[in-house]
């Protein structure tokens, strides 16, 4: 059986492309800017050691950076390239909430059924039961790609498209971890099997929709979706030591992951959640938790994290981990603050410093580990 993305119209007769109106401009005093500032500065130079941290830092209010960090270099072994706000990083897993904005974005314009099975957008899936909101939240049960098509007859060394994962779940049919909806399993096979749905929902590639419905609405100009033809122009990662990570073949499918971006067009990103890039609807239902099954303050909603704590605060997060890349992206909706962290050097300390940094804006205080892409 062949998978293809592909449909035979053109994706301007499927959808509309996003328009936003332009939102207001961000505005913050300049005495909470600085007293802001001022905060995370002193926490950043007391908490990140010096030397170690090789990426991106920032902090905005309302919107408003109050904090910006360019540390490094793009690649740490040529030391010529120092990072600007325009330099990019593969945000890894953070990649995830645009893959569920496109769902919820169709889901919007009536071209997908948010409890329709899989089996409708791709005929012939052989698991039954999977919905697209099942994908969404991590609840399908099935297999990672990353682990089956490793210890299968996979070539590590030959990139794979989203197609190969679909045809390796055809013909290799992986045993699934649970029945769909009986409990949660962080899975990245769902998120690329949902770009392959938007593509052929849309009838354009996955890239073009991040594209024509969020990177350029929201004038998000250094972002986009790296695929296996931009491979020779791969910004770099490394290991903790220095070390360049080699490609490989998990480094092709995107939706899981794949997206390069800023922290500045991130921020652009977080903003337009706030006016309108989803209906208000689709939005609340994004940040609603799913798997409960397992009573704790961590959970997910639709291709977010969330943080619910005790009393009453609400993180709306997803980090993100590949390779030498690691990712940070947190939205305190009750302060209106976001926190961003890249790096392009393998540096697991960012996930609990960026939790810490939460509580510069309110009472963030937990017992629980940050979740961990």
């Amino acid at each position: 059986m062949l998978w293809g993305c592909k449909s035979e119209k053109k994706g301007k007769d499927l959808f509309a492309a996003t328009t936003i109106s332009k939102p207001p401009t961000p505005t913050l005093p300049e005495e909470e800017k600085k007293k802001y500032h001022d905060l995370v500065s002193h926490f950043v130079e007391s908490t990140f050691k010096r030397g170690s941290f090789n990426g991106s830092i920032l902090v905005a209010k309302n919107g408003v950076p109050v904090y910006e960090a360019y540390l490094g270099y793009q690649d740490i072994r040529k030391k010529t390239d120092t990072l600007t706000e325009n330099s990019v990083f593969q945000i890894a897993s953070t990649s995830k909430p645009f893959t569920a904005a496109a769902v919820l974005k169709l889901a919007e314009q009536n071209k997908i059924d948010l409890n329709a099975l899989v089996s409708q957008y791709l005929p012939g899936f052989p698991y039954p039961e999977v919905t697209i909101k099942s994908l969404l939240t991590h609840r399908s049960g099935l297999p990672n790609y990353l682990y089956y098509m490793d210890k299968g007859d996979w070539d590590r060394k030959v990139l794979a498209t989203n197609a190969d994962v679909i045809n390796t779940l055809q013909n290799w049919q992986p045993p699934r971890a649970f029945k769909p909806n009986t409990a949660f399993n962080y899975c990245n096979t769902n998120y690329v099997l949902l770009a392959a749905i938007v593509e052929k929902v849309s009838g354009i590639t996955f890239p073009e929709f991040l594209k024509q419905n969020f990177f350029e609405p929201l004038g998000m100009t250094n972002t986009y979706v790296h695929t296996i033809q931009d491979s020779a122009h791969t910004v770099p990662s490394f290991d903790g030591y220095g070390a360049q990570w080699a490609l490989d073949f998990s480094d092709g499918p995107y939706g899981d992951k794949n997206i390069y971006s800023t922290p500045k067009d991130l921020l652009k990103w977080d903003q337009g959640w706030y006016n309108g890039i989803i209906s208000n609807s689709l939005m609340d239902s994004a940040f609603l938790p799913y798997s409960n099954e397992k009573p704790s303050m961590h959970n997910y909603g639709l291709g977010w994290r969330l943080l619910m704590l005790p009393n009453g605060k609400k993180v709306i997060y997803h980090h993100g981990r590949w390779h030498g890349f690691n990712s940070c992206f947190a939205r305190l909706t009750d302060e209106k603050v976001t926190i961003i962290v890249l790096t392009n050097k393998f540096n697991r300390s960012i996930y609990g410093i960026t939790r810490k940094m939460y509580n510069l804006f309110g009472s963030y205080d937990e017992h629980e580990g940050p979740a961990e892409e």
